[in-house]
């Protein structure tokens, strides 16, 4: 079975690779499927659609320009294969809630429809309470008379929208487009709806999870839906994906890399980025028109498809800029506040390493152009490893580790939407009770029972201060926030505090460090003052402390019964 088609009604004027089917006659291929093709006039399960674009704008040379449009194929059938956007169907009902303030949006409403496209519902918006639900499922509470009452519908028309309404899927506002683009919204997903799953959660290193204090809880900040709601009760959040746009900002203000975007994951973009080695990357969201977009690709501009235009973060922008040796176009109208970010600390990064910008934004036509003219190879940058299973933070630091090598660069400071950040502890107050090392789950704290210390890596902190809350020791634990230190100690295990363990006063058995055992004896040898045995066990350990006190109490028993003889 071939999975490769090239379709174009005037052909090619060079050949390509016979991997790839040419044909300029869409009958010749009727009743056929394949897995990458050129356009959307192909059944195919991914549409390249920046294999044209290359192919019409390039400056490679022909060579060139043959290995490159059967690189172009191999790319998407690698992020296909990657790909974990799993698809899903959902029925919708004809059932329509129409909120409408004035009688001229709803008699427009009516005269556009047929009686029997939908089975129609209508209030006003000063009855309206609350929305729930998804689209297919929506459960509207209004206020008749008093009492609330409950309407389930499929979908939502409500003239000039207020936020819960536009946040909600499933519902349109005419305003926003037309009142004929709604209708043949509705339609269509009265006859299909159909949704991906674009996120994947790890709420093992969420940080947000299940803490005790509301610690981070970035991803349900920035989402422009219902998509992702967190339960303050619980901790818990909770994804709804049929409600997700695919947008990914969640996912590069993810701090921890507990949400990964489906289309593209780390690990699919670890493998993209590997064909792109010599080349300059020029990011396109799917968003991006580019059938009419007319620019000079010069030499070795290689197109970098992406789903969403917002799920891109430091660890895989550093990936795509590390294997391919160049600085990255990143070509959208808009940059997400997370993505935002870290273009703006990679290019610090950059200018301090380099002298030059990591990713050149272009929001238009003339942008890129002048972006295209400036793209260049960046000397030394090119840096590969098996980063295969490694978290987000792990994969930034082995490559930011690279960059910095030997040299002593200064300081980068992190954003609103990303942070890095230093644990600091006054060691004459930490007891290494090890409840910070529990309390991370990126593991940048650690403990180390050859030596008795505890330990911190600077550059998997998400300075989210968990660790910080959690701390029982007073004015014991701060975090410097907000800077990455581009020196050498930044990525390696700094003693943050020490102590030596304390040997048990009757069998000798070391079982807890000195400072924790100094600590409580400070607090209870006044109380038990009075009592020489009881102040012993302060010093004993568990299996000697009971051992000590019975015999005390059977001392004196046995000292009263002879006393009373």
């Amino acid at each position: 079975m071939q999975e490769f088609i090239y379709y174009h009604p005037k052909g090619l004027d060079f050949p390509i690779s016979d991997t790839i089917l040419v044909t300029n006659n869409l009958n010749e291929i009727q009743n056929k499927s394949f897995l990458i093709s050129n356009t959307n006039l192909i059944p195919s399960e991914l549409t390249a659609r920046e294999i044209d674009f290359y192919i019409k704008n390039t400056k490679d040379s022909l060579s060139q320009k043959i290995n490159n449009v059967s690189a172009l194929y191999e790319i998407a059938a690698t992020k296909y294969d990657y790909a974990q956007d799993i698809s899903f169907t959902q029925e919708i009902s004809k059932d329509i809630l129409l909120i409408a303030n004035n009688k001229e949006d709803y008699d427009n409403f009516i005269a556009s429809t047929l009686n029997d496209d939908f089975n129609l519902f209508y209030i006003k918006e000063d009855i309206l309470k609350s929305i729930s639900g998804h689209i297919g499922n929506l459960s509207i509470v209004v206020d008749d008379e008093g009492k609330d009452v409950t309407l389930n519908v499929s979908q939502i028309v409500w003239f000039d929208a207020k936020e819960e309404g536009i946040k909600q899927s499933g519902t349109f506002d005419p305003g926003k487009s037309s009142l004929d683009e709604v209708i043949k919204t509705l339609k269509e997903n009265i006859n299909s709806y159909s949704y991906k799953k674009y996120t994947t959660y790890d709420k093992t290193i969420c940080q947000y999870n299940e803490r005790r204090e509301e610690i981070c809880s970035k991803c349900e900040e920035v989402c422009p839906s219902v998509a992702i709601v967190k339960h303050d009760e619980t901790k818990t959040l909770e994804f709804s994906q049929i409600d997700c746009h695919g947008c990914g900002g969640c996912i590069s203000v993810c701090p921890s890399g507990a949400l990964d975007y489906a289309p593209s994951s780390r690990e699919s973009l670890f493998e993209l980025s590997k064909f792109y080695k010599n080349k300059h990357p020029l990011i396109i969201p799917s968003k991006m028109e580019l059938e009419n977009l007319n620019v000079e690709l010069k030499e070795d501009v290689l197109p970098f498809a992406i789903d969403g235009e917002k799920f891109l973060h430091e660890g895989t922008l550093l990936t795509l800029l590390q294997m391919s040796g160049s600085q990255v176009i990143f070509y959208s109208d808009f940059i997400s506040k997370g993505t935002g970010d870290a273009i703006r600390i990679l290019n610090d990064i950059y200018q301090k390493k380099y002298s030059k910008d990591a990713i050149l934004l272009a929001s238009n036509e003339e942008e890129l152009k002048e972006a295209l003219e400036k793209i260049s190879f960046i000397e030394n940058s090119y840096f590969n490893f098996n980063q295969e299973s490694l978290k987000k933070r792990e994969v930034f630091s082995h490559r930011l580790q690279k960059i910095v090598g030997e040299d002593d660069l200064g300081i980068v400071t992190t954003g609103e939407h990303i942070h890095y950040g230093r644990v600091k502890v006054n060691q004459d107050k930490c007891t290494l009770c090890l409840v910070c090392v529990g309390s991370c789950n990126v593991d940048a704290l650690s403990a180390d029972a050859t030596d008795n210390t505890l330990r911190i890596n600077p550059s998997l902190c998400t300075a989210c201060g968990y660790c910080e809350v959690s701390c029982p020791e007073a004015d014991c634990l701060t975090i410097e926030r907000d800077v990455i230190q581009l020196e050498p100690t930044w990525f390696k295990e700094n003693i943050l505090a020490h102590d030596t363990l304390f040997a048990c006063v009757e069998c000798g058995k070391e079982f807890a460090t000195t400072k924790s055992i100094q600590k409580i004896a400070s607090q209870m040898a006044p109380i038990f003052s009075s009592d020489p045995v009881k102040e012993r066990s302060l010093y004993c350990c568990a299996d000697c402390k009971p051992k000590i006190m019975m015999q005390n109490y059977f001392d004196q028993k046995n000292q009263g019964l002879n006393n009373a003889r």
